[in-house]
């Protein structure tokens, strides 16, 4: 394990969370951001985690959290952008601000991040230095009702291939695409049949194989550029 952190962003819920508490479990030191307070930062806290609120929707919260990143520490071992905003397509004039908040979360804070914290991942000791683009299942296939999160989704997996060209070979740039891991509160049974039916391995995993997939990109000094499906293999339905 490395003694500098790996950061990841929107680490305080679902898929963050859990990777931020296996990391730290093995013993990584880990830094997350987060949107708002949450019950769930706390216990985060008591774990040794650090947690700095950060709003990715504007530019300035953007280069604000970069600005607390570096008074919090002088290198970075990874950088997982796992922040995400879940919005449908509308109709009118909210239509455009929608699509420019989701561009921001998720194509333009990882750009920025990745360019102004290049240095700090190169300031790490290790020999092996990652960002991980967390994008999804739909980048690919895209949406009736949620076009504009994937094609920004889209956009954060052509960034993957871009950095990866750009910072090879000392830094290796991958993505992740998951498809329907872990129900959301209020999802019913109906809900979860449904869902499970969409892929060939009829499962719901849990965040678990999200850590796994993560885990093996950490771990694998041969791997840039590509983006990992972990989606249960819904192309084959």
């Amino acid at each position: 394990m490395s003694a500098s952190p790996i950061l990841i962003t929107g680490g305080a819920q679902r898929l963050g969370r859990h990777c931020a508490e296996r990391l730290r479990d093995e013993g990584h030191p880990v830094i997350i951001s987060y949107r708002r307070e949450r019950p769930a930062l706390d216990a985060l806290r008591e774990r040794g985690v650090v947690t700095l609120q950060a709003d990715f929707a504007s530019q300035d919260g953007i280069e604000d959290f970069l600005e607390r990143l570096r008074a919090e520490t002088p290198s970075l071992r990874a950088i997982v952008h796992n922040a995400s905003a879940w919005m449908p397509d509308v109709d009118g004039e909210q239509a455009g601000d929608n699509f420019e908040r989701l561009f921001r979360v998720h194509m333009l804070a990882p750009y920025l991040i990745n360019l102004q914290a290049r240095d700090l991942l190169e300031a790490c000791g290790e020999p092996l230095r990652d960002i991980v683009h967390m994008t999804d299942y739909v980048a690919r296939k895209g949406s009736r009702k949620h076009a504009a999160y994937a094609a920004t989704k889209a956009g954060l997996e052509n960034l993957t291939l871009s950095f990866a060209a750009m910072y090879a070979p000392s830094i290796q740039v991958n993505a992740i695409a998951p498809a329907m891991i872990m129900l959301g509160e209020g999802d019913d049974e109906a809900y979860a049949e449904k869902a499970r039916a969409k892929s060939a391995m009829e499962l719901i995993p849990g965040p678990g194989v999200i850590h796994q997939s993560l885990r093996y990109l950490l771990d694998n000094r041969y791997v840039t550029g590509i983006t990992l499906p972990v989606d249960g293999g819904r192309h084959l339905r």
